[in-house]
């Protein structure tokens, strides 16, 4: 984990320490746009567009693939291993739309956004191709326009989502847990910053106990455009303690057109649900739809 945070730093700094200002080629919107914060910005409502990362990759390798699935509640606990294999596709989709618009005064808005993750044995011809896990994420989304100068750069928004995340298996490969999520967002020059700490929502038949021991208390989301290359890092951590979290680095790129590539390094706890307590570093290549 600290080679890839690091590495990533170093290459941040490198690029940020240059004067970009008069660049004129950024095809990436702003956090305001993205949100539709200021008045200038708004769209009405049930327009469907993306939310989270949009990308598909061909082929992810994984240090040490999760064969037998462990829960702190027994009845969650694979029994037996599956025969799953280092290489695999994964692909995620997200997208959102805004329900409601100009709340508390004329500015706030309810957005609904749906993200979906899928790991993909396709090259796996002993169990049939099958999916590994599907991760589904609804979350029911309010934002709140704020305008608070810090540094060279400004606070743009803060708000508070309900988030469900699962994987949709039976026993014992089942895993689910909802949160509250607090957010706010801040842009400065060509970077975005995200906050995102979390509170869990007790669930009575737990099937993922110490989840956030692992995955951890909230996310910070880092981006940075330079013309049509994105450099973003999404980190999550306990809090808490030293040990759990984890750290995905991407890299996305022009190739021809709107066709973009994407590399996508991932260290730590937590890269899908059934993984939640379990330690792997992977690395990926495919291609972005859309970014963040």
């Amino acid at each position: 984990m600290h080679q890839f945070t690091w590495l990533f730093f170093l290459l941040s700094f490198t690029i940020y320490g240059q004067d970009y200002s008069k660049d004129t080629t950024i095809i990436t919107k702003t956090y305001s746009q993205r949100w539709e914060l200021d008045k200038a910005d708004k769209k009405g409502t049930f327009r469907l567009i993306s939310y989270k990362p949009i990308y598909l990759t061909a082929g992810r390798i994984s240090s040490n693939p999760n064969k037998q699935p462990k829960s702190e509640n027994p009845d969650y606990s694979a029994t037996e291993s599956s025969p799953y294999k280092h290489v695999e596709a994964k692909f995620q989709l997200s997208f959102k739309t805004k329900i409601i618009q100009d709340l508390l005064w004329g500015n706030g808005d309810i957005w609904l956004g749906y993200t979906q993750k899928a790991h993909w044995q396709i090259y796996n011809t002993d169990i049939s191709r099958a999916f590994r896990e599907l991760n589904y994420e609804p979350e029911l989304i309010f934002k709140y326009p704020i305008h608070f100068k810090f540094f060279s750069g400004q606070f743009k928004s803060i708000g508070i989502s309900l988030n469900h995340q699962s994987n949709g298996k039976d026993l014992p490969g089942s895993r689910s847990w909802n949160r509250i999520i607090f957010h706010t967002g801040y842009e400065i020059n060509n970077w975005i910053v995200t906050l995102n700490p979390w509170i869990r929502i007790a669930d009575k038949e737990d099937e993922n106990p110490k989840i956030t021991k692992y995955i951890g208390n909230g996310e910070l989301n880092i981006a940075y455009s330079y013309n049509k290359h994105q450099f973003y890092s999404i980190i999550t951590h306990p809090f808490t303690s030293l040990e759990g979290g984890s750290i995905q680095l991407n890299y996305v790129f022009p190739i021809k057109g709107h066709l973009r590539g994407q590399i996508q390094a991932f260290e730590g706890y937590g890269e899908t649900m059934i993984d939640y307590n379990y330690r792997q570093t992977t690395l990926g290549i495919g291609i972005s739809f859309a970014d963040w």
